[in-house]
């Protein structure tokens, strides 16, 4: 079992977990374990590998989630992951996408397990850090617990410790990914199931997660919890991670004091010609269901974007919230 404590999980997420989130949600949480956006063989291989691998040391623990189903790619892609410094190599084997379908990878290997096992076993043998799979518990008609439980043996016959499931199934066609997300029905119980046939292994449960109460009552039944959309819309949610799920009693910081502590990582950033709009996107629900939230939110997006908007205009939007705030 690898040291990495993976109590609180936040989600591998297209297009916004990138490091810019990253950075931002390990300013709230120190012990959450923190997943990039999904990253195919066929980029790391033949695109720019720096810039998909690049990630700043304070987000650790951080794992790499890779797309693909050839072993030796996957090897290879794994073994660039890890000499990045990356914590955990992640497969995955829950995307429903039809882009992804057609890349022979994602939640259309569940019919495949051994060519997945294949994947783990050659990934394993070319890097140190832990190998997870990331997957759904069942597709389309192929959804039984048999044949899950089939799956989740071929994982642990190839090396594999730790299962992230998604606790639905998910159709290939007829349902977008979105409707992948929220149609097919939660089935915890299944997860709990895998967890109770399968003590030697830790199993995540992931799906529908919204608060640390449920997270609590799911860390009742299986190893760890993985939050996805709801870690993104409401950041904060984390704020309460370290106390409690892991027993750290620091001092929970602030939202004010959460921007502050990323001021100096966007001014960085801007030096070095980010656009300010890719750093804010990220943190527009930082005073959700606060005073000023709404001001907030619509400064930022009306002005984050333009031209030369810089610090000063992050700034400008959380006094904002504090003038709400004082007035209230």
């Amino acid at each position: 079992m690898s040291a990495i404590n993976r109590r609180f999980c936040v989600a591998p997420m297209m297009d916004w977990t990138d490091r810019h989130d990253r950075y931002f949600l390990r300013l709230i949480s120190r012990h959450a374990v923190l997943y990039t956006e999904m990253v195919t063989t066929g980029a790391l291989l033949h695109g720019d590998s720096h810039r998909l691998l690049r990630f700043d040391p304070f987000e650790h623990p951080v794992a790499l989630q890779i797309g693909g189903s050839e072993p030796a790619d996957m090897a290879t892609a794994a073994r660039m992951g890890a000499d990045a410094g990356y914590d955990e190599i992640n497969i995955n084997v829950g995307c429903p996408s039809e882009r992804v379908q057609r890349g022979a990878f994602g939640a259309c290997l569940m019919a495949e397990p051994g060519l997945v096992g294949d994947c783990v076993a050659a990934m394993r043998a070319a890097v140190d850090v832990p190998v997870t799979v990331k997957a759904r518990i069942g597709i389309d008609e192929r959804d039984s617990y048999e044949e899950l439980t089939t799956f989740v043996e071929t994982m642990r016959a190839a090396g594999c410790r730790t299962l992230i499931l998604h606790a639905r199934k998910a159709w290939l066609k007829g349902l977008s990914p979105k409707e992948n997300r929220e149609v097919p029905p939660l089935q915890y119980d299944r997860v709990y199931r895998i967890k109770r046939d399968f003590p030697d292994l830790e199993i995540i449960v992931n799906g529908g997660i919204k608060t640390l109460d449920e997270s609590e009552s799911h860390l009742e039944q299986v190893d760890g919890v993985m939050v996805g959309r709801e870690a993104y819309q409401n950041p904060y949610l984390l704020a309460e991670v370290d106390r409690r799920l892991y027993g750290d009693d620091h001092a929970i910081p602030s939202r004010h004091e959460v921007l502050e502590g990323f001021y100096p990582y966007v001014a960085r950033e801007l030096e070095a010609d980010v656009h300010l709009g890719h750093m804010t996107r990220h943190i527009l629900g930082l005073f959700q269901g606060i005073p000023g939230a709404r001001k907030w939110r619509r400064y930022l997006s009306e002005n984050a974007h333009r031209t030369g908007a810089d610090l000063q205009c992050l700034k400008h939007a959380a006094s904002l919230v504090s003038a709400e705030r004082d007035a209230a």
